[in-house]
C-alpha cells in the first residue's frame, strides 16, 4: 500500500497538471487566441481553476498532509520531502479559506478583463475598461477578506506574491529607497553631464531586432528546445513546466531598447523556470521562492548584466552588424552611457534603473488606496496622473501611456507591483555574492561567456524552487536579510560615474 507522502505527491501532481493547462490557455489568450474567443476562454479557465482549487483544498488533501507530516518529521528541514509538506501545508491552510465559487468567479472575470484591457489600451479608453477594473477591485477585497489579515487587507494580497511580507515592511524599504533615489535623480537633472542617446531614436527594423534578441537569449543559456519566444501586447513569461517555458516581447521599430531589454528581462524569468529541478516537478515546489525573487533574476540579467559596460564589449559588435548605419561611430562607452540614461518617462517597462522604482512606489500607493476603499476606480486615471506628476514630474497625455499601460490589474494581480522594486534590491544582493564567487566575472561577461554566472544562479537560487521562503533564501545566499543599501550603493556609484557627479 502506498504511503501518505506518495499519495500526496500524486494528488499534487494532478493539481499542477490542471494549473499547467490553465496557464497554457492563458498564454494562448495573450499570444494566439482570436479576439472573439474571450468569453469561451474565460469559461475554460474558470473551470480549470475551480477544479484545481477543489482538488487541492479537499479534506483528503488535509488528511494526507497530516500523515505525510508524521512520515517526514525526522527529515532535515531543507530536504525535498520535508519542504514539500511544509510549503504545501502553508498553502493549503490559506487556500482552504477561499470559496470555490470565488476562485471560479475571479478566473472568469480576469480572463474577460484581459481582453477588454487590450482593446481599451489600444484605444486609450479607460471608460470602457472601468467596469472591469471595478469588478477586479471588488474581487480583490473579497479575496483578502477570505484569506484573512491582521493590519491591512493589502497584506493578504501581497502575501500571495511575497510570502510573509507586509505592506508596512514594504513601505519601510520604499522609504529608504526614496530617501536616496529622489535626490540622486534630482542631482542628475541639475548638474549631471549630458548623455547622448540620439542614435537610439532611429528606425530599427523588426527582423534584426528579433534576431539579436534570440542571440542574446541563447548566450544567456536559454534552451530553445525547452522554450520559445513570441510576441504579446505586454511582455511576460509563462512556465508550463521546466521543459516548456514561454516568454514574449514586443518589438517597437522606433524604440530599440524596449524590445531588447524586454527579451533580457523575460529571459531572466525563463532561465529560473528552466532551472527548476525535475525532483520538484508537478508540486507546490515547482515555482520560484516568491515573485520578488523571480524579479531578482530578471532584473539581475536586465540591469546588472545587460546594462554593464562588459556586456556591450561583447554584444555591441553583433548589434552593429545588424544595424551598421544606425550605430556607425558608436563606441562601447557611448552605448553603455546611452542605455543607462536617466530620464523620467511614462512607460514603466522602458524606464531607467533609477526612475523605474518611482513607477513602483506610485502603483503601490494607488493599490493600497483602492483596497482600503480610499480611492474610487472612477478617480483612478486622475490619481494616476497626479502620482506621475509628483514622482516623475510628467503627466501622461493619454490613458494608454498612463493608467492602462500595465497588464497586471486586468489579470487580477493587485499586490504584485511591490515585488518589482523588491526584485531590484534582491538582484543587487545576489549579484554581489555571485561576483565574489566568480572572481573574473566582468572578464567573462566581456567575452560573452555567461555560463559560470548561470551555473552559480542555478546552484544558489534556481534549484531550490519554492522550498524556502524568500527571507530564508536570502539568508542562505547572503547571510542576512533583504536590504536597500546594496542596491542604492550600486546605483549611486554607477550613475555618479556616468553623469560625472
Amino acid at each position: 500500500m502506498p504511503n501518505a507522502l506518495t499519495e500526496l505527491k500524486a494528488r499534487l501532481a494532478q493539481v499542477d497538471d490542471l494549473e499547467g493547462a490553465k496557464h497554457l490557455l492563458g498564454w494562448d489568450q495573450q499570444v494566439n487566441m482570436p479576439p472573439g474567443g474571450a468569453e469561451a476562454r474565460a469559461q475554460h479557465i474558470a473551470t480549470l481553476s475551480s477544479l484545481a482549487h477543489a482538488l487541492f483544498v479537499a479534506n483528503e488533501t488535509g488528511e494526507l498532509l497530516e500523515s505525510a507530516s508524521a512520515e517526514t518529521g525526522e527529515l532535515p528541514y531543507d530536504s525535498d520531502d520535508a519542504s514539500l509538506v511544509r510549503v504545501t501545508r502553508r498553502e493549503f491552510e490559506k487556500m482552504r479559506r477561499v470559496p470555490e465559487e470565488l476562485v471560479a468567479e475571479r478566473a472568469h472575470a480576469f480572463a474577460l478583463a484581459f481582453s477588454a484591457w487590450e482593446k481599451a489600451r489600444a484605444q486609450s479608453d479607460f471608460a470602457s475598461f472601468k467596469p472591469h477594473q471595478e469588478r477586479i477591485v471588488e474581487l480583490a477585497i473579497a479575496y483578502a477578506e477570505a484569506l484573512g489579515y491582521d493590519a491591512h487587507p493589502y497584506d493578504a494580497l501581497l502575501d500571495r506574491f511575497e510570502p510573509e511580507m507586509t505592506s508596512a515592511q514594504v513601505a519601510k524599504l520604499f522609504d529608504q529607497m526614496k530617501a536616496r533615489i529622489v535626490p540622486l535623480v534630482q542631482a542628475i537633472v541639475d548638474r549631471g553631464e549630458p548623455v547622448d542617446d540620439c542614435f537610439l531614436h532611429q528606425e530599427y527594423a523588426d527582423g534584426p531586432q528579433w534576431e539579436f534578441g534570440q542571440l542574446v537569449l541563447a548566450k544567456m543559456g536559454f534552451d530553445f528546445q525547452r522554450g520559445r519566444m513570441d510576441r504579446s501586447t505586454h511582455p511576460f513569461t509563462q512556465g508550463i513546466s521546466p521543459d516548456d517555458v514561454r516568454l514574449t516581447t514586443r518589438i517597437l521599430p522606433e524604440r530599440l531598447l524596449s524590445g531588447l531589454f524586454a527579451v533580457i528581462h523575460e529571459g531572466g524569468h525563463a532561465l529560473y523556470e528552466q532551472g527548476l529541478p525535475p525532483t520538484l516537478g508537478r508540486s507546490k515546489l515547482r515555482s520560484g521562492a516568491s515573485y520578488g525573487v523571480h524579479e531578482s533574476q530578471s532584473r539581475l540579467w536586465e540591469n546588472l548584466v545587460a546594462r554593464s559596460q562588459p556586456f556591450w564589449q561583447h554584444f555591441l559588435p553583433h548589434l552593429r552588424r545588424l544595424f551598421p548605419q544606425q550605430l556607425d561611430g558608436v563606441d562601447v562607452d557611448g552605448f553603455f552611457r546611452a542605455v543607462n540614461r536617466v530620464e523620467p518617462s511614462f512607460i514603466r517597462v522602458e524606464a531607467d534603473e533609477a526612475t523605474y522604482n518611482l513607477h513602483i512606489f506610485m502603483r503601490f500607493e494607488l493599490e493600497l488606496d483602492l483596497v482600503a476603499r480610499r480611492l474610487e476606480v472612477a478617480d483612478l486615471p486622475a490619481a494616476w496622473n497626479a502620482k506621475m506628476e509628483a514622482y516623475l514630474g510628467i503627466t501622461p497625455p493619454d490613458d494608454r501611456r498612463g493608467v492602462l499601460q500595465d497588464v497586471h490589474w486586468s489579470s487580477g494581480f493587485i499586490g504584485y507591483f511591490p515585488t518589482y522594486a523588491l526584485g531590484n534590491l534582491l538582484a543587487a544582493q545576489i549579484f554581489a555574492q555571485a561576483r565574489a564567487a566568480i572572481q573574473d566575472l566582468d572578464r567573462q561577461i566581456a567575452g560573452g561567456a555567461l555560463d559560470d554566472l548561470l551555473a552559480w544562479l542555478r546552484e544558489n537560487v534556481h534549484r531550490h524552487g519554492k522550498k524556502f521562503t524568500p527571507l530564508e533564501l536570502v539568508e542562505r545566499i547572503t547571510g542576512g536579510q533583504i536590504a536597500a543599501d546594496p542596491f542604492l550603493d550600486y546605483l549611486e556609484t554607477k550613475l555618479s560615474e556616468i553623469y560625472r557627479l
